[in-house]
Formats: structure tokens, sequence, C-alpha cells
């Protein structure tokens, strides 16, 4: 499939899109708008750090203990059970005089709901669209989740700085309620994919075979890790320009909009397949000249410009579905989806704790030089 115009005549595919792309701009506004509120009342770059992604370090957890539900449970019931589970959680974020420990339970709370969400929504565009069609609607997916991520945050940069973080929190609960709402009328009832009852064995067993392949391993540690580092200098936006991170974050966004409009529609899969290591490179050198603390305008372009190496994803997705049957492909996506988010959960963490004791720029700068180390340690086994 290699038209827009098929992919969104394809049944089913809209109302997900268009619901994933709700529940992707409540996520964009609650996020920095928490991080401004942990900053504002702790004064602490990790903190705020670790609550603009710490949830995501719930996701070993979900990855260990529940992934085998990804393709074990209704698909609908689910993902709109998720929805309302991230609403919930936002409005008790939105209360006045929640204590700090408080915000990080909640958020632990909502990694642990979110933990199925990836392999269940990958798993149900996989099906709805099967593989041939997958690259191109991931890609969409992807260009969405920038446009709306340029949306969210330019919206929720203004509201914090003429009302209140808990503003945005509380639109961000009635959005997930939204995208619950578009998801349970727009999807049909569909079975799960794979018999028998979720389980932690049956996570295990799954968990185990998937990465038993020593392509799959190359692959999954090429998706998690690199840009995971490179996500641990997006979480120091708000410490390095407190009163400009939304530009920051406007700008990243556009600059992975662009690399997925390029590689999922544009570059032809012959050259796509040479483009994974490459990409992966550019996604973390343009951090390195945070080292000289550049002003605003010059951030902007370097982040810009990075995140365009975010493409890399989709190549590493095309080939990891390649290596696997089908009735695994939630589980398989689900795992690498909760390892990615676990990985920039650890890495906002270590950010935070490298900017804490020294700077945002310098954080920035560390984790930049760990993702291209990493990214040549695995060169050679992902273009064998």
């Amino acid at each position: 499939m290699r038209s827009y115009q098929l992919l969104f005549r394809t049944r089913e595919f809209t109302p997900l899109f268009l619901s994933s792309s709700t529940h992707t701009v409540a996520q964009t506004i609650a996020g920095p708008a928490l991080a401004t509120l942990v900053y504002r009342a702790t004064d602490s770059p990790l903190l705020s750090a670790v609550s603009m992604f710490g949830h995501s370090l719930a996701q070993v957890l979900g990855a260990a203990f529940f992934l085998s539900g990804a393709d074990r449970l209704a698909p609908r019931a689910t993902m709109t059970g998720i929805s309302l589970a991230f609403a919930g959680g936002a409005a008790v974020l939105a209360l006045p005089g929640l204590p700090i420990w408080a915000v990080f339970v909640v958020l632990l709370a909502q990694g642990l709901v979110a933990s199925l969400g990836g392999g269940v929504l990958w798993g149900l565009l996989n099906e709805i669209l099967a593989k041939d069609g997958y690259l191109l609607g991931r890609s969409v997916f992807n260009m969405m989740a920038g446009i709306m991520q340029i949306t969210g945050f330019a919206v929720g940069g203004v509201l914090v700085a003429v009302s209140s973080p808990r503003l945005c929190l509380g639109l961000s609960a009635a959005l997930y309620v939204a995208a619950a709402a578009g998801l349970r009328l727009g999807l049909t009832r569909r079975p799960p994919r794979a018999t028998g009852r979720p389980s932690v064995s049956a996570t295990w067993r799954t968990n185990a075979l998937l990465w038993s392949s020593r392509p799959r391993r190359h692959l999954y540690l090429a998706l998690w890790i690199p840009n995971g580092l490179v996500v641990g200098c997006e979480s120091l936006y708000v410490s390095y320009a407190p009163q400009a991170a939304g530009t920051l974050f406007a700008c990243a966004a556009f600059g992975m909009f662009v690399g997925d409009v390029a590689v999922g529609r544009f570059v032809p899969p012959a050259l796509r397949s040479r483009l994974g290591v490459p990409l992966l490179l550019l996604l973390a050198v343009p951090y390195l000249f945070f080292a000289l603390r550049p002003a605003l305008p010059l951030a902007a372009v370097c982040v810009a410009v990075a995140s365009v190496g975010f493409g890399a994803s989709l190549v590493q997705q095309e080939r990891l579905l390649a290596l696997t049957p089908d009735e695994l492909g939630g589980h398989t996506l689900g795992l690498h989806s909760a390892g990615m988010l676990t990985m920039q959960g650890v890495s906002a963490f270590l950010a935070g704790t490298v900017a804490q004791l020294t700077s945002p720029a310098t954080g920035m700068t560390v984790m930049a030089v760990a993702s291209v180390a990493v990214t040549l340690c695995l060169a050679r086994g992902l273009r064998q």
C-alpha cells in the first residue's frame, strides 16, 4: 500500500487515527504542564524530568508481567479502558495541593496501565492494514504525533503562561475522555488475535522467544537505547529554557514529522533499509552542540534537525515485523513500545541526575555522547 488515499479508505483506520490523535494531544498538553508544576514546586531538574517521562519506567513491569494481553485481550475494550484510566489520572494530577509523592504514585499507575497500550494499538493497526500497509500507516501515525505535539505544545505553552498547569491537566483529562468515546464508537468489536488467557508465564515465554533471535535482539536494542537516550535530552528542555520549553518541544515534533514523512512515503525500500544507522547518528549528533550552551534560536535548529533521525524507528520496525509471525505481532510491537518507553524513563532519570549535579546543557551533551556510542556499537549487527 503506497497511497494515503487508499490508507484512509481502509475500514476502521480513520477512527483509530483520530482517537489516537486526540490521546496524543492530551499527553502532549499534560507532560510539560506537569513538569512545570513539579519544577515550580521543587526547583529540581531531576524531579521535573522524571515527572514528564518517569511513568515510562513502569513499562518494564508491564513488559515483564502483562504484555501477553496485547494479543489475548479484545482491542476495542482494552484501548477504551486505557484512555479512561489516563483521564482519571490527569484529573487527580490537576487537584490543588496534591503532594509530590502522590504525583509519582499516579504516574506509576498510569505507566502500568499504558504498558498494554502500544502492543494493542500497533497490533490492531497491523491487523487492519496487514504487513504491506503497516509501514505507511505507522508513518502517518508518527506524522500525526508530530503535528499533534506541535499543536499540543503550543496550546499547552500558552495555557501555562496565561493560566496555570492545572488547567492544562484538566483539559488533558477531557481529551482522554473524547479519545475513549471515539474508540468505543468508531471501532468494531474484534476478537483477540491469539487464544488463551493473559498470564505472566505466557508473557515470559513469548518475550524469551522474541529475544532468542540475534537479528531481533539487535533491532530491539536499536529501537530502545539510542532514541531513549535522546529523549533524556528532551526531558531537560524545561530546565534548560524554562520560559521557552514549548518552543523546543514544538521544534522537536516538527523534525520528527519531517523524518517520518520522508522515510514512510518518499524513500524507496532499497535505500530505506540502509538508512537505519545514519538516522540514529543524526538523532544524537546535533545535541553535542549543547556543550556550547547555545541560545534559543540555535538550540531550536539543533533540536529540529536531530529529531528527523526518529525516522530510524520506521526502518527498524519494518524489519522487525518481517522477522516475526503474524500471531505475535501485537506482543512484538508491544515489547518494542514498552522497552522504548522504559528506556525513555531511565534516560530522563539519568539526564536529570547529571543536570542536577552539573547543568541541563551538560546533561544533554552526556546523553548525546552515550547515544552515539551505542549506535556505533550496534552498527555492525544492524547492517548484517
